[in-house]
């Protein structure tokens, strides 16, 4: 069985290492095709996409004067947060002089995931990182702009000001 998982994964590696070789843009797409068959070598071939749970690093959107913040603690439920769920995180890089200073915990409002999230008409949305918004423990804003795209699902879930204030709405 050992020996399988080594040929496999070997044959993955020369398979991602020769294509890359070969042709840059092309032979990363084939070889990236060939791994996702196998079930074993899974992890070597691409990023999981998965809910925003605890020591994901989120970037900021807004204006507080926090520029990343990495997240302690999700407050929907043991998997972890998706689109307008609020977390708890710790403040890892800040504006020098920002209403949020490096250190500090904070709550936050999920407005951008890389995770999938279905829409009830069969598209699915998908940015390219995770982002947040600081907000206080009542859920009001602490910054008074938001960069960037926002989805629209952050509606139901009652975050409206956010909606208000933010650039463009997908």
């Amino acid at each position: 069985m050992a020996a399988f998982l080594r040929s496999k994964c070997y044959s993955v590696g020369r398979t991602l290492m020769g294509s890359i070789g070969n042709n840059l843009y092309g032979g990363v797409n084939s070889s990236i095709e060939t791994v996702t068959g196998s079930s074993r070598c899974d992890a070597i071939s691409q990023q999981i996409r998965t809910f925003i749970q605890m020591r994901t690093n989120l970037k900021v959107v807004d204006n507080s004067g926090a520029k990343r913040v990495m997240c302690i603690q999700s407050l929907r439920g043991k998997k972890g947060a998706r689109l307008g769920d609020m977390i708890i995180g710790s403040v890892k890089e800040a504006q020098p002089r920002g209403k949020v200073k490096k250190g500090d915990v904070v709550y936050g409002v999920v407005v951008r995931a890389a995770m999938k999230k279905g829409r009830s008409d069969g598209s699915e949305v998908q940015f390219d990182d995770n982002a947040i918004v600081i907000v206080n423990n009542k859920g009001e804003l602490i910054g008074t702009r938001v960069f960037g795209p926002v989805p629209h699902e952050l509606r139901k879930k009652k975050h409206l000001k956010i909606l208000a204030l933010a650039e463009h709405i997908v």
